[in-house]
């Protein structure tokens, strides 16, 4: 049984990872509903995620590799992820225990997390600057920095990484395609460093029965990934992210209803 829900927490948390919903709060709630809470699994399986976004943009990853010792273009680009990823990976070692000791255990947090981001989410869409970038590739170095302060914010169960760094890109006057696909790219050494850390410090804990289902769910989150991205980024530009801001309103909304005391 606990192969079957490492299965259906790796299809959550690969539908959900690209959107701007918070997998990890999708995570935490259906493992509790589920009877299965282990934060080190919850951050282990995102890395099939990372996969899956390694593999769709397998050509441009290529590209970038063999052009970094001559190509000026391939350094910029990669020295762009590198400036974004810094803040996330500070705090991230300085909050790390706090965050899973603390924030993932409160529905309240979380539920907040989802309202207030919601909230965010429907100002920024009605009242952010006037688009100026197009091409996720070409986003000024600064302006990644402050795209990169942003997705700190998603240390915060329900915050969501994607969401946090979407609405710091189109603050950033990326275009809304351009802002989503920044987030896949910076959700590459994001989610890698983050299993790299949760492998550091469960290694001696990664019993057969352990390690089995986080491979399932590790595959099963590569699987939805890969199905999700391209159709996300084309509702994006057919729809915006309102009806993700909705959704994250319902769902705290909902979450508050059915844990009360938090």
């Amino acid at each position: 049984m606990s192969y079957l829900v490492a299965a259906l927490l790796g299809v959550v948390q690969g539908l959900t990872e690209f959107l701007p919903i918070s997998s990890t709060a999708h995570l935490l709630v259906a493992g509790r509903f589920l009877g299965y809470m282990d934060p080190a699994f919850t951050v282990m399986i995102q890395s099939g995620s990372m996969v899956a976004i390694l593999w769709l943009y397998r050509a441009k990853i290529a590209a970038v590799v063999r052009g970094l010792p001559s190509d000026r273009e391939a350094r910029r680009f990669t020295l762009m992820l590198i400036v974004s990823v810094v803040p996330a990976l500070v705090a991230g070692a300085l909050l790390g225990d706090f965050v899973q000791t603390v924030l993932y255990e409160s529905m309240r947090v979380i539920a907040g997390a989802f309202i207030i981001g919601g909230l965010v989410m429907l100002a920024v869409e009605r009242l952010r600057p006037t688009p100026s970038i197009v091409d996720a590739e070409k986003t000024p170095i600064s302006r990644a920095f402050g795209v990169g302060m942003c997705q700190v914010l998603a240390l915060v169960p329900g915050v969501s990484r994607s969401g946090a760094t979407i609405v710091g890109g189109m603050l950033m006057r990326l275009d809304r395609p351009a802002a989503a696909e920044f987030s896949f790219f910076l959700a590459m050494p994001t989610m890698a460093a983050a299993f790299g850390y949760e492998l550091m410090q469960v290694r001696g804990a990664l019993s057969p029965d352990r390690t089995a289902e986080i491979v399932i769910g590790f595959v099963m989150a590569f699987v939805a990934s890969a199905a999700v991205v391209r159709p996300f980024l084309g509702f994006v530009r057919r729809a915006g992210f309102a009806p993700f801001a909705w959704y994250r309103i319902a769902v705290g909304i909902g979450l508050l209803a059915l844990f009360p005391a938090g």
